[in-house]
Formats: C-alpha cells, sequence, structure tokens
C-alpha cells in the first residue's frame, strides 16, 4: 500500500470518528432538550394542579368560615334573647324589690311608733309598780306590826291551814266520788277487768314468740339467706315467720306471734336443711307441702281430743281449731290440755249436781277455742270463741257458756257458771302456770316495801298470792279522811313501780283502841 493510500485511509478513519463523535453530540443535545421539555411540562401541570388544589381549599375554608358565621349569628341572636330575658326578670325582681322596700319602710315607721308609744307605756308601768312595791312594802310592815309575825311565818302557817283543809275536803270528796262511782260502775268496772286479765301477759309470764332451729354447721346460714337474700326473703314470705340469723352459733331463731306458724316453718326449714336444695322455688313447694300436712295433723290432734273428752258430734272446722290450740300456750299452760282439764272439771261437777254432763263437758272444750284465732280478729277471745260456735251451729247454752266463761256477758245458765269455775280450778291449781319463785317473793317484799315507805304506816301484809295488800295505819297520826288519800296514794306508786298481771287490792285499816285498866 502506497503512503498516499495510508494517508487517505487513515483520514478516512478520521474523519469518521469525528462525524460519530458529532452525532453522538447531536444525540445527546436532543435527549437534553426533550428531558427539559417534559419536566417543564410536569412542573406546569403540577402548578396547576397546586392551583387548583389551593382554590378548592380556599372555597372549602370559605365555606366554613360561612358555616362558623351563621353558627356564630344564632348564638349571638340566642344569648341575646337570653339577655334580654333575664333583664326582664332583673327588672321584674327590682320592681318587687321597690315594692318590698316601700312596704318595709312603711312597716318600719310603724314598728318605730309602736316602739316609742310601748317605751312610754313600759316608763308608766314603772313607775306604778315602784308605787304598787312601796305600797306593797308599808302594808307588809303594818301587818307584821299588828300580826307580830314575820312574811315567812304567816305564809307558813297560811298555807299550812289550806294544805290540812284541802286534803280533809279532797278525801271527803274522794269518799263521795268512790261511793258513786261504785254504785254507777261496778259492772263497767267488772267487763274492764275481765278483758284486761285476759289479754294482759305480764314480763314474767310472757309466752313464747320464738323457736330455734339447729343446723348442721355454720356454712347452712349463708345458703339459707340465699344470694341476696333471696331465699331468707322466699321462706319469711311463705311462712309469715322472721328469721333471725346472728352470731349464735349453728342456729337460726323463728319469730312470730302465731306458735302454728312458727311451727310450719320450722318443719320447713328443717327439711330443706336436710334435702339441701334450697332456692325459692323449693321453699314454696315446701311450705305448701308443710302446710297440708299440717292441715292433717291438726284435724288428727282435733279429733284425738274430741275422743279423749268423750264429745262427738263438732263440726270439722271446730275440730281442727282444736288441734291449732295444741300450738297456742296461755301463762305457760297449753290450751289444748286446759281445755281438757276444764272439758273433765265440768263433767264431774255437773255429775255431782244432777246435770246435763254431756252438755257440760261440751261447753268446757270449746270454752277457749277463741283463742285459736285471737290473734287473727280483734276482741276478747271469749266473744270470739262464742261467734265461732254460732257460726257452726251450737246450741245457744253453748254459745252463752263459752262468752259468759270471762264475764263478759252475765251469766245465765248453770252451764255457763260451771264453765267459769272449772276454768279457774285449770288455771289455778299448782304447777298450771309457771312464774318464777324468785319473782313471786320479790313482788311480795316489793308491795310491802312501797306500803312501808309511807308516812303513818305501821304494818304492811301481803296477801292473797300478792293480790292484796292490807296496810295497818297509826291512828295517833292518821285520821279518817286521810286513809282514803293513803290508799290513793299507794296504789298509784304500786301502779308506777311494778309489772304485774291483773289487779292488786289495797285495803288500808285504821283501828283506834281506848285501854283501861279497872283496880
Amino acid at each position: 500500500m502506497s503512503f498516499s493510500s495510508f494517508m487517505l485511509m487513515l483520514l478516512g478513519v478520521a474523519l469518521g470518528a469525528v462525524g460519530a463523535n458529532w452525532v453522538l453530540q447531536a444525540m445527546g443535545n436532543k435527549k437534553v432538550s426533550e428531558s427539559k421539555e417534559l419536566a417543564n411540562r410536569i412542573i406546569e401541570e403540577a402548578r396547576k394542579e397546586a392551583q387548583a388544589h389551593k382554590k378548592e381549599v380556599q372555597l372549602t375554608a370559605q365555606d366554613e368560615i360561612l358555616n362558623l358565621k351563621k353558627e356564630l349569628d344564632l348564638d349571638i341572636k340566642e344569648r341575646e334573647r337570653e339577655l334580654k330575658r333575664r333583664e326582664s326578670k332583673v327588672l321584674e325582681k327590682e320592681e318587687r324589690l321597690e315594692e318590698r322596700s316601700v312596704k318595709a319602710t312603711q312597716k318600719e315607721s310603724e314598728v318605730l311608733a309602736l316602739e316609742k308609744e310601748l317605751t312610754r307605756k313600759e316608763r308608766h308601768f314603772v313607775d306604778r309598780e315602784e308605787q304598787l312595791q312601796t305600797l306593797e312594802a308599808e302594808r307588809t310592815r303594818r301587818l307584821e306590826e299588828i300580826s307580830g309575825l314575820t312574811v315567812e311565818e304567816a305564809r307558813q302557817r297560811i298555807v299550812t291551814e289550806l294544805e290540812d283543809r284541802t286534803r280533809h275536803e279532797a278525801a271527803k270528796m274522794i269518799r263521795q266520788i268512790e261511793t258513786e262511782a261504785k254504785e254507777v260502775a261496778s259492772r263497767k268496772a267488772k267487763e274492764i277487768l275481765a278483758t284486761a286479765v285476759q289479754r294482759y301477759s305480764g314480763d314474767f309470764v310472757a309466752e313464747n314468740t320464738v323457736t330455734a332451729v339447729t343446723l348442721p354447721s355454720e356454712d347452712m346460714k349463708g345458703r339459707i339467706i340465699g344470694r341476696e337474700g333471696r331465699n331468707i326473703r322466699a321462706l319469711e314470705a311463705a311462712t309469715g315467720v322472721d328469721l333471725i340469723i346472728d352470731d349464735t352459733p349453728e342456729t337460726v331463731i323463728l319469730s312470730a306471734y302465731s306458735p302454728l306458724r312458727r311451727q310450719i316453718a320450722k318443719m320447713a326449714l328443717e327439711r330443706l336443711i336436710s334435702d339441701g336444695r334450697i332456692h325459692p322455688a323449693r321453699i314454696e313447694d315446701i311450705v305448701k307441702k308443710v302446710e297440708q300436712e299440717m292441715d292433717v295433723k291438726l284435724r288428727e290432734i282435733g279429733e284425738q281430743a274430741t275422743f279423749d273428752a268423750g264429745v262427738h258430734g263438732i263440726h270439722p272446722e271446730i275440730v281442727k281449731l282444736l288441734g291449732q290450740l295444741q300450738y297456742r300456750t296461755s301463762f305457760s299452760q297449753n290450751v289444748l290440755q286446759h281445755s281438757l282439764e276444764v272439758c273433765s272439771l265440768c263433767g264431774v261437777m255437773a255429775a255431782e249436781l244432777g246435770l246435763d254432763v254431756k252438755k257440760a263437758k261440751r261447753a268446757g272444750l270449746l270454752h277457749d277455742i277463741g283463742k285459736a284465732v285471737d290473734h287473727e280478729v280483734e276482741g276478747p277471745h271469749a266473744i270470739i270463741g262464742a261467734d265461732l260456735a254460732k257460726k257452726y251451729n251450737e246450741s245457744k247454752e253453748i254459745i252463752h257458756a263459752i262468752a259468759a266463761h270471762h264475764e263478759d256477758v252475765p251469766p245465765k245458765s248453770i252451764t255457763a257458771v260451771l264453765v267459769q269455775a272449772a276454768d279457774s280450778l285449770s288455771g289455778a291449781r299448782p304447777g298450771a302456770r309457771k312464774e318464777l319463785l324468785e319473782n313471786y317473793v320479790k313482788r311480795l317484799e316489793d308491795l310491802e316495801n312501797i306500803a312501808t315507805s309511807f308516812g303513818g304506816v305501821s304494818k304492811a301484809f301481803a296477801i292473797q298470792a300478792g293480790r292484796e295488800i292490807r296496810v295497818m295505819v297509826d291512828s295517833e297520826q292518821v285520821d279518817d279522811d286521810t286513809t282514803y288519800l293513803l290508799c290513793k296514794d299507794i296504789s298509784h306508786k304500786i301502779e308506777e313501780n311494778l309489772t304485774y298481771p291483773g289487779q292488786i287490792r289495797v285495803t288500808v285499816i285504821r283501828e283506834r283502841r281506848a285501854v283501861g285498866y279497872a283496880k
């Protein structure tokens, strides 16, 4: 290859390289310009989009501002109305206050005028009082000079004379009133005393009103109470008995006036404890079953009592009521046993007198039938029993004997008198009615101590098992009229300081003896 050819080839290669570089540079410039244009377009679109979003945000903000402005306007208007209402109320109050202020001013002026008048009158009264005191002192001084006694001595003498005169007049009046009262109110007093004696129960012979139920463990108390007390409430509602759960170990107390309800509650509770399932539905079911069984048991007890007494043909409801008397006590004496005793005594006395034994025994057995329901019906149990006997077609003589055995009505037949006597015998026999010996002796001592605490009393004796107190007085210190006042004072003090069934008779005895010696 020649040199010239070689040079030409080199030149061609150089030119090719320069052309290629130029082409590449031209292509790069083109891409850069395209990239710039793309970037400018993106920036322009972003700017437009930002402007659109800005306008949207501005519109939204304007809407919110308008809404807030409306709410603010409404709030302002409401507050303005409230302010106007308050302003009107304030104005009304101011007007009323002004009226009151005017009235108060008027009253104040009236009060001032009255005060001035009262001050003037008070000054006048003070002057008059001073004058009266001066006159009184002068009169007292003259009286002391005339009588030769001081004011205290004269007052004491007058008081003593008035007291003596008043006491004698009061004693005479008491004697007269007592005589008239005895003549007019004898029967009424008997009725009141009969009712009071049979319905009253002293502290030391109070009937039992609670029954204790023994539990197998202390945990059983919680089960009896139940969740939130539902079991104990259900049991109390079903039986009518109050359950007392206290710190007494393994014991629940049943409290109710009716012994029959307490017995039903005891039987139901014992069955629930032995069964172990204690909940309201189970409690109601057990109580109903126990009540049904108790009805059958009461009828059986009543039938057995009529069989033992030899009295037949009694109405089934009366027989059931006789069974209820098994759960009733009077001064700790079982009423059913008492009725059987009265029945037997009536039969014995009727046989001795040649009277109808069956009728007497029937009246004696039924005489206290009213006690089976006397906690449910108002009135004396004798009248209640007579009403029951009449309801179930007993004879008139039996009804009258029941009603009259405590003299709620006067006895008009021999049978009624026999029932009265038998009732007294059964209740008064030794051991029939319980009373602690210490209480009995203490009551007798208290009776005698009360009587001897009065002046002029020489001796006092409690007799008739404490139902009467006889008081001996010194005839030199106590006159006939004063004995009546002393009797009243002793009776009043006994009523205030002692508790006792029935009544206590107070007898004051004054005896004047003249003793002489013949020589």
